[in-house]
């Protein structure tokens, strides 16, 4: 007489369950992952942004007319999930400011002539915006 091959339904329903485990786990942190790797083109442009700004102020001795196109400091263009604005009230103060899009709706970054780093707007569960630049949940 033969035995019976393959799987009962025990050994099934277990191997399902730790999978299942396991999902639960993995996805949030990938998840996750993945939002803080695209906070870093934000920051990137931003430090990059005021680089620039003050290569302007070396040659100009004031910050007014940097941000256009044909400068030495011309807006980033073709991010994938922020949108970079420069604001620039007097010749010798400037904010640079990152706002995310699509899946980066929510989170909004700025920077300034004296280098100050600040989040200004975060998700829900990531934080209170801080005068830092929030890269992963609750910490700058």
């Amino acid at each position: 007489m033969n035995a019976a091959r393959g799987f009962t339904i025990i050994e099934v329903m277990i191997t399902v369950a730790i999978v299942a485990i396991l999902a639960s786990v993995a996805i949030p942190s990938y998840t996750g992952y993945m939002t803080r790797s695209k906070i870093q083109e934000a920051t990137s442009a931003l430090l990059a942004m005021r680089t620039k700004m003050e290569q302007f102020y070396q040659d100009q001795r004031k910050y007014t007319g940097a941000c256009v196109a044909g400068t030495v400091a011309p807006l980033p263009a073709g991010l994938k999930y922020f949108n970079v604005s420069c604001s620039i009230p007097t010749d010798n103060t400037y904010t640079i400011t990152a706002q995310g899009f699509q899946s980066m709706a929510g989170f909004t970054y700025t920077i300034d002539q004296g280098n100050n780093r600040t989040t200004v707007a975060a998700p829900t569960g990531w934080g209170a915006p801080t005068g830092c630049w929030l890269t992963k949940k609750g910490s700058c």
